[in-house]
């Protein structure tokens, strides 16, 4: 049984469109750097990654158009920009290995999943991903009817 399976993580959000669009290859799992009414939106279990992806800048790595929509209890002073770019908690390790295969190897960085660790932390996969091109989605397409 799976740790999703088994309820120790909870979902909140799922990029299904990854696995049409992309060739995962490898993947981390990575903290994020969030503000307090951050948390408590996702607590409520609202957020969307569909239409997010990862990038550097600098030396750090950011999450950018990952949608947390603003928590309603906080008000208008204390709330969060929905849009905005979160950094990545990884190690510095696997930040240098991300940076060169997105430089060297032209690939992107991807998140699939938006999950509740067993400690409460909120966490992001990640995965290393090369485009596909139109006839590979047709083929999955084909493969997945089939």
């Amino acid at each position: 049984m799976s740790k999703d399976e088994g309820g120790t993580n909870k979902l909140i959000a799922e990029n299904r469109r990854a696995r049409f669009d992309y060739f995962l290859e490898q993947s981390y799992e990575a903290g994020l750097s969030l503000t307090g009414t951050e948390v408590k939106a996702l607590r409520l279990g609202r957020a969307n990654i569909a239409e997010s992806y990862a990038a550097t800048e600098g030396n750090e790595i950011v999450l950018i158009n990952a949608d947390i929509p603003p928590y309603k209890q906080a008000g208008p002073y204390f709330n969060h920009e929905p849009r905005r770019h979160r950094k990545l908690l990884l190690k510095r390790r696997e930040i240098d290995k991300l940076i060169g295969a997105v430089q060297r190897e032209g690939r992107t960085i991807i998140p699939t999943k938006l999950y509740w660790s067993d400690k409460g932390l909120a966490k992001l996969e990640i995965a290393l991903a090369k485009g596909k091109k139109e006839h590979d989605k047709r083929e999955t397409t084909a493969a997945r009817e089939w």
